[in-house]
């Protein structure tokens, strides 16, 4: 078997490639040398033969030491700045940073000698740059200037801990959990929207004591059908996907001309009469109908003070906003995969593309009109639900990739990877390992663009929320990458600068005013979780996957404090399916386990027996209680632990049983199709919801065992 040479190590070391890791059963495991090689490609390195290894590697130690500044230099607010800094041999430097708000920061410049006369960098000074005094929170320019040139950085200040927002002091807050596309009512179009979100919020907030409402992710797909389902593989993760607008709640649709209105009248009810029954959520049908009535509304022209809110939020999107709009247009033409579309279209930056904006400016703009509606009904949804009475309010959900083909990948192409996917390594769940089809960002390229894509991404997804969570934050730290027609199974971890993420994660987290979750589950090193804790990074906990090192169901009272409790997840069934043992029956059904269903049905019932065993033994269960009882229990032992955040996942209350998504499949299982239902098994709409008696019981339950001392 081939191995690495030392040189193909040293270059993935310094790109960040793992060349072994530890499995999820502890071993230490080479990582393929196909796929460093791989990996490394996908970056733009060549060392496939020893030659071009040796080649690449010099190249590589060249440009980093005649680079005047690093490219973007993030710190901890109150920790020292000490900046190296190369210029021309014989003269003299000055540096200072532009801070964001146009102020000026000194700096001082110190030379230091040259430890290595021999090497290109001997033809520079050097010296070290410090600043006469801490720089404040955020975003602003390291510069230097030297009678031969200049050179900039971004230079990032980023809070040394996030944690809580003062308004939910030292409480413990719980709140509901649900796939918004699954919950929709009599007022929407066969599919949850933002209406829905606000009166699911404001009315759990007042008649059941919630503190925030976490929702999947609400990303863009395509524009045109067929719409990807799954809200973890979006088009764009920056922009919202329109088919969750209310359009009777548009003010423009109060001007429609009677005909007109009519006709967006009988657009609702066809869709509603197509949909009503039907055991899946249909996206196509319900924008298709939105879309038409979109464009009757489009079409008419907004009054003074509408027209100067919408100009001054085209003017706070930028560029970003535009390209994205663009892609949307062209998609409409030449189908959403940009790689099929003619050649001098493949780009933002290409000269056609701006010819098609100029010449299909209407059509551009309805796509940045689009947005402008969805932020308008975010932020009523946000505003509703802390007007009655939740602390936090909406936690936004940011997925951990793009799709290969959409809107972002199209527009940063540029900095993301090509010939690799995201995904993740085999695990006791999912034993085959995960593909997510997702290109990963480039980490040199990221840190080159001063992290301007993700701070955009993440600033955007906090305007109008009190939290987020981060699905895979570990991706953050590390992401498993798989090599283009490899398995699974075949990946490598590509590490990332994750003080630079995470800090910059705090850094919105706090000027929103919001707590940060990360998903912190599967196979995450320790020291990881112990970062993020340091940061303020609130983890997540799922019952049935917490246990002691011995195996056993783990004690209330020896649960983390810094997470977000729940008992199930979007990626299990509900938890009246969970302990039915759905879930292996459906893992064994799709071919996607590594040993016997026999062997995979015992394990499994004896986590399940362990732990109601142990509600028992607490208390919180009464022998030979019934399914709505354990339901009831699970959850009063969650409130038992001392987690900051309690989740109750929507299904669990309207005691549905079927799981929203089954990773490791695509279109074997129905996933994120699955609408709301009973525990009756027949679709539930937003109005049964809250006429609900297990809703309420639920709630109760949970509000009442939070307050046990």
């Amino acid at each position: 078997m081939p191995e690495l040479t030392s040189t193909q190590c040293e270059l993935a070391r310094l790109h960040g490639i793992a060349v072994e890791f530890v499995d999820w059963w502890g071993e230490t495991v080479p990582v393929p040398v196909e796929t460093v090689l791989a990996v490394l490609d996908s970056l733009g390195v060549d060392a496939r033969d020893g030659a071009a290894a040796e080649s690449a590697l010099a190249e590589h130690q060249r440009r980093q030491s005649l680079e005047a500044l690093p490219h973007c230099v993030v710190l901890r607010q109150g920790q020292p700045v000490a900046v190296l800094l190369r210029y021309l041999l014989g003269e003299t430097a000055e540096a200072w940073v532009s801070l964001e708000d146009g102020r000026r920061l000194e700096a001082t410049v110190t030379a230091i000698a040259n430890p290595d006369p021999r090497s290109p960098a001997h033809r520079k000074e050097e010296a070290t740059v410090t600043l006469d005094s801490d720089p404040p929170l955020g975003y602003h320019r390291l510069q230097a200037r030297w009678p031969g040139g200049e050179a900039s950085a971004s230079l990032i200040v980023t809070p040394g801990f996030l944690g809580f927002p003062d308004r939910l002091g030292d409480d413990r807050a719980w709140g509901l959990a649900t796939q918004l596309y699954s919950v929709w009512s009599s007022g929407s179009w066969g599919i949850g929207d933002l209406a829905d979100l606000r009166t699911l919020a404001s009315w759990s907030a007042a008649d059941l004591g919630a503190d925030f409402i976490l929702v999947n992710p609400l990303s863009a797909a395509e524009p045109v059908p067929p719409m990807e389902p799954s809200p973890y593989l979006p088009s764009s993760r920056a922009f919202v996907n329109p088919v969750y607008l209310r359009v009777q709640e548009i003010p423009e649709y109060d001007a429609l001309p009677d005909a007109q209105r009519s006709e967006v009248e009988a657009l609702a009810r066809d869709v509603r009469q197509r949909l009503d029954g039907l055991d899946a959520i249909d996206r196509d049908a319900a924008w298709t109908a939105k879309r038409s009535a979109l464009r009757l509304i489009h079409d008419l022209p907004l009054m003074p003070h509408r027209e100067a809110a919408y100009q001054g939020y085209l003017a706070r999107e930028g560029a970003t906003l535009r390209d994205f709009a663009t892609w949307c247009a062209l998609s409409e033409l030449h189908g959403p995969d940009w790689h099929q579309w003619p050649e001098k279209l493949r780009h933002p930056q290409l000269p056609r593309v701006a010819k098609f904006r100029e010449s299909n400016q209407h059509l551009v703009e309805f796509y940045t009109w689009l947005q402008w509606l969805l932020d308008e009904q975010l932020d009523a949804a946000q505003r509703s639900a802390v007007e009655a009475g939740m602390r936090l309010g909406i936690m936004h959900d940011l997925a951990v990739g793009v799709h290969p083909r959409g809107a972002d990948s199209w527009v940063w192409q540029d900095a993301l990877a090509q010939g690799i996917t995201v995904g993740a390594p085999p695990d006791a769940f999912t034993q085959l390992g995960q593909d997510w089809s997702q290109p990963p960002w480039r980490p040199d390229r990221l840190e080159a663009l001063g992290y301007a894509p993700y701070r955009h991404l993440i600033s955007r997804l906090l305007r109008h929320a009190g939290a987020l969570r981060v699905d895979h934050i570990i991706g953050l730290f590390r992401l498993w990458c798989i090599p283009a027609g490899a398995t699974a199974d075949r990946g490598t971890y590509l590490h990332y600068d994750h003080e630079a993420l995470i800090g910059i994660l705090a850094l919105e987290g706090h000027r929103a005013g919001a707590v940060v979750v990360g998903e912190d589950l599967g196979n995450v090193e320790v020291a990881a979780r112990d970062y993020l804790v340091e940061r303020g990074i609130v983890g997540t906990s799922i019952l049935w996957f917490e246990r002691d090192e011995e195996g056993r169901p783990l004690p209330a009272e020896k649960w983390r404090e810094f997470c977000l409790a729940s008992v199930t997840t979007h990626d299990l069934p509900p938890t009246l399916g969970y302990l039915a043992g759905s879930h292996v029956d459906l893992r064994e059904r799709l071919g996607l386990l590594t040993r016997p269903i026999e062997d995979e049905r015992a394990a499994d019932e004896m986590g399940r027996s362990a732990w109601l065993a142990l509600l028992e033994e607490r208390g919180a269960l009464e022998p030979g209680a019934d399914l709505e009882a354990t339901v009831i229990a699970l959850h009063r032992y969650l409130a038992w632990t001392p987690a900051r955040l309690l989740s109750v996942s929507l299904t669990d209350a309207v005691g549905d049983r079927r799981t929203q998504n089954q990773p490791g499949t695509a279109d074997e299982y129905p996933n994120w199709r699955v609408p709301l239902s009973g525990p009756d098994g027949e679709p539930m709409s937003l109005e049964g919801v809250r006429s609900s008696p297990r809703v309420a019981a639920l709630a109760a339950a949970v509000r009442t065992a939070l307050q046990r001392p």
